[in-house]
């Protein structure tokens, strides 16, 4: 913890230390889980934890964003009791003309009478069950796709105990759409969550995933969130996270995608609200033929800091990615975009794209961008680029020139920048819904739809 404030050494180090006693606790109540192969993986990955602590500004994954004033709160781990809350008060929050089977939780407990599962031709149920009733599944994937050298993904790996289970069994389609919903309830105190997902398509399978975190509380909500991904032969994903929750929530968002031959997979990425939001997507493609789409919208206000880092891993010949972020930062809001594409030796005939475009509004409004690309073979397509500017004055006088006021010329700009970033969005309920909240943090009340 060197090069840190003694102030903003004892706030982390009495998290640190919360964190450790909580593991102890959280230890003693598994009982015969305790002796589990799972738990062996906890106890490695806490290991981990301890002998890295949190991340500072001074590891170059984490030079342009400062976990220090999200970890200022005194923050439980566990809930101190189990809240109840009606569907009326959290319709909202759902897509609510969609058909869909739903996994909703509350304060960490999976919520049964707000959720509709399925056991008949695929799974949709609880990370738990997973745990004890599917146990060759946790044996196989469980920890198996997240990076080792995140200290944060390690602490959901060590109270890893509740959250989704999906799996789309051979040759199946989910006959429709999945919403994943975290809810975190009034306390009267600062809570830490770790929700963890393990989401699998075997061979043929397909599906149509929505995931969302929404604090209910005035007091600060940290929630670090963890899910693996992993697509088999020929199975189709899009898989869309919207991400607008109140300015006391902060959001660390740890998601391992791996791909198998043949697979198309299709991530979209939604940041509108939160204080904090750090989302780090990493995609490893390990079959030749994978197709790879990221997609990501940023709308920023006030002190929001918002931080995408994604990893795209080419190790075998004849796949694509294309990435696409898109962010506009108003007030003092601040942007960060750190994408690395590493394309390996053996890795030819890899076709990947790169893009990060942003407009900042005010003079206090910032991005730190910082595309990368590492190639190491020679019979490739790739490409990566960014920018960084203000709205287009020429098109802002034609548009008032015909007649449109200054503020809805500047949102129908704003638009259409943002509007690529939607591209691959298939539900045409989440699609009214991202356009309305875009409008609604512009600011305008615009009669129609990207």
């Amino acid at each position: 913890m060197t090069g840190l404030k003694p102030k903003q050494q004892y706030k982390m180090e009495a998290l640190k230390d919360t964190l450790e006693s909580s593991f102890i606790v959280f230890e003693n109540d598994l009982n015969g889980e305790a002796h589990s192969p799972i738990h062996k993986i906890r106890q490695q990955a806490f290991q981990r934890f301890e002998k890295m602590g949190f991340p500072t500004k001074r590891d170059e994954e984490w030079k342009y964003t400062n976990l220090k004033p999200i970890l200022k709160p005194n923050f439980r781990i566990f809930p101190g009791t189990e809240n109840s809350i009606d569907f009326a008060h959290i319709k909202k929050y759902f897509l609510s003309d969609l058909d869909s089977y739903k996994l909703v939780f509350v304060d960490g407990v999976f919520s049964s009478w707000l959720s509709e599962t399925t056991h008949d031709k695929f799974d949709i149920c609880t990370f738990s069950s997973m745990l004890t009733k599917y146990q060759d599944v946790a044996t196989r994937y469980f920890n198996q796709a997240l990076p080792e050298s995140e200290s944060l993904s390690a602490v959901n790996t060590a109270f890893a105990k509740e959250g989704a289970f999906i799996r789309i069994k051979k040759n199946k389609v989910a006959d429709k759409p999945i919403q994943l919903l975290f809810f975190t309830t009034e306390h009267g105190h600062e809570v830490m969550t770790q929700p963890r997902n393990l989401i699998v398509l075997e061979e043929n399978a397909e599906a149509v995933i929505t995931e969302r975190h929404q604090s209910l509380s005035e007091h600060p909500v940290l929630t670090n969130s963890a899910t693996e991904i992993f697509a088999h032969k020929n199975a189709r994903l899009q898989y869309y996270k919207v991400q607008n929750d109140n300015d006391q929530a902060s959001l660390i968002d740890n998601t391992s995608l791996v791909q198998y031959g043949h697979s198309n997979v299709g991530i979209g990425t939604f940041s509108f609200g939160n204080k904090f939001i750090r989302n780090n997507l990493n995609i490893f493609l390990r079959e030749e033929h994978t197709e790879t789409m990221m997609d990501g919208i940023s709308v920023g206000s006030h002190k929001q800091h918002i931080d995408h880092h994604t990893l795209v891993d080419h190790k075998v010949p004849n796949c694509y990615s294309n990435e696409l972020y898109k962010g506009i930062y108003d007030d003092a809001a601040k942007g960060v975009f750190n994408g690395k594409v590493m394309v390996h030796p053996h890795a030819q005939k890899t076709n990947a794209f790169q893009q990060n475009n942003n407009i900042l509004l005010t003079d206090k409004s910032s991005v730190d961008t910082k595309p990368q690309l590492e190639i190491y073979a020679d019979d490739v397509q790739c490409s990566h680029g960014c920018t960084i500017g203000q709205l287009d004055e020429e098109a802002m006088f034609y548009l008032k020139s015909r007649g449109i006021p200054e503020k809805e010329a500047k949102a129908l700009l704003l638009y259409a920048f943002a509007s690529d970033g939607l591209r691959n969005v298939k539900i045409a309920e989440l699609r009214k819904k991202l356009n309305r909240q875009i409008a609604k943090k512009l600011h305008v009340n615009l009669d129609f739809e990207i």
